[in-house]
């Protein structure tokens, strides 16, 4: 049994601890970025050398359940890996051009509709091999999963994220109001009446809200518009836009991409800036893949506000 142990690799004590978490043969696989089949084989050398099934499939027919043997070796298999990692960092080396590491980043949709447009062609540029997952933020566990490794990097605000990681400023943001090419109104200035006085497009990450800081801004003053579209994502505002008479306040990095459709004025009322930063663990800093990719967020920041 001993002399089998020395028989596991670091890619199956990965393919162990990626079940153990998704419980799930098809999501360990996508997690690991191998073919189900492949992770299938591993499963199997997995069991040879622990003599035990390890996961068994639930009783409810979704998902798979860790056996005690698994069980047991889960708390000891993320310090193992832990400690590989810092063995294998030991020799300070990445190489762009021919990496295939996997990077996340998670963002909501704000920041990352502002980022990952010149993000990913300029990163695919400069290392064609590597992948780049975008992905949703799980707010109460953005320090955990850090420092876990589940994500490289998180853009958001300061007030996002707890104490003791590591942060950065990327871009002071203002925000501007835009409209379809020839709307009925003309392309003069909005003034305060007007601007309550149009149909409004707003974007609601939490979904189906009809007010947001904008409304805030307004209720300050004494005034209010009129929201008479809520939508959850930005990536269909330009497209709202474009075929209706609704405006829609964002922010400026996001808009100007759709000057060719979009015509962009200055509100008619005093909105704050809003900061975006990146964030990451402490234990990443001296990572060389790490510090690149940091290096390549915060270089498409500085070009975005030229």
């Amino acid at each position: 049994m001993r002399e089998r142990m020395l028989e596991i690799d670091g890619g199956l004590l990965l393919t162990l601890d990626a079940l153990l978490k998704e419980l799930n043969v098809t999501h360990a696989a996508t997690r690991l970025g191998i073919t189900q089949p492949a992770l299938s084989a591993r499963l199997l050398r997995l069991r040879q050398l622990f003599g035990d099934q390890l996961l068994i499939p639930a009783s409810s027919g979704r998902g798979m359940v860790p056996t005690p043997h698994a069980a047991a070796l889960q708390p000891e298999l993320a310090k193992l890996i832990e400690r590989l990692r810092e063995f294998a960092n030991v020799a300070q080396f990445f190489d762009p051009a021919t990496s295939r590491r996997v990077f996340r980043i998670a963002a909501t949709d704000n920041p990352a509709a502002i980022l990952a447009p010149e993000l990913i062609p300029f990163l695919k540029a400069k290392a064609p091999h590597i992948r780049l997952a975008f992905v949703l933020p799980d707010k109460a566990r953005i320090a955990a999963h850090l420092e876990q490794g589940d994500i490289d990097l998180f853009i958001g605000a300061a007030e996002d994220v707890a104490s003791g990681l590591i942060g950065r400023t990327l871009f002071d943001e203002a925000f501007v109001t835009a409209q379809r090419k020839d709307h009925p109104r003309g392309s003069r200035p909005f003034d305060l009446d007007e601007f309550c006085s149009l149909d409004h497009l707003l974007i609601s990450t939490s979904g189906g809200s009809f007010s947001g800081m904008i409304d805030d801004a307004l209720a300050a003053l004494g005034r209010e518009r009129r929201v008479s579209v809520s939508i959850q994502s930005y990536a269909l505002a330009p497209l709202v836009l474009m075929g209706s008479d609704c405006i829609c306040t964002l922010p400026r990095r996001f808009l100007q991409r759709f000057t060719t459709s979009l015509d962009l004025f200055e509100p008619p009322l005093a909105l704050a800036k809003f900061q975006m930063s990146a964030f990451w663990h402490q234990r990443m800093s001296g990572d060389p893949a790490h510090g690149w990719l940091r290096e390549q967020v915060f270089q498409t920041a500085r070009t975005q506000g030229r």
